[in-house]
C-alpha cells in the first residue's frame, strides 16, 4: 500500500466549525471532500478531488494532492 503523508497537516473545520480535522494525506483529503465538504462546490473543488484521486492511483504527487486541496479548502472557508 501506498502512503503519500504530507509535510504539513490541512486543519480544516467539520460542520459549524466546532471540530477540527487534521488531514495529513490524500486518502484524508479525499474521505473529507467527498463526506465532510460544504454543500457549494467550486471549480477547486473538483480540481482537488480529481489531483488527490490521481495521488492515490500514483499518477500525481502528494504535494500536488495538498496544495490542490489548501486552496480549494481556503476558497470554501473550511480552513482553520
Amino acid at each position: 500500500m501506498r502512503r503519500d503523508f504530507w509535510d504539513q497537516p490541512i486543519e480544516v473545520v467539520i460542520g459549524d466549525g466546532d471540530h477540527l480535522k487534521s488531514i495529513r494525506n490524500s486518502r484524508d483529503a479525499l474521505a473529507y471532500l467527498m463526506t465532510c465538504w460544504p454543500c457549494e462546490k467550486a471549480a477547486s473543488y473538483a480540481v482537488a478531488k480529481k489531483i488527490c484521486t490521481d495521488a492515490l492511483d500514483g499518477r500525481a504527487d502528494s504535494s500536488a494532492a495538498a496544495s490542490a486541496f489548501n486552496v480549494a479548502a481556503d476558497e470554501a472557508a473550511v480552513l482553520r
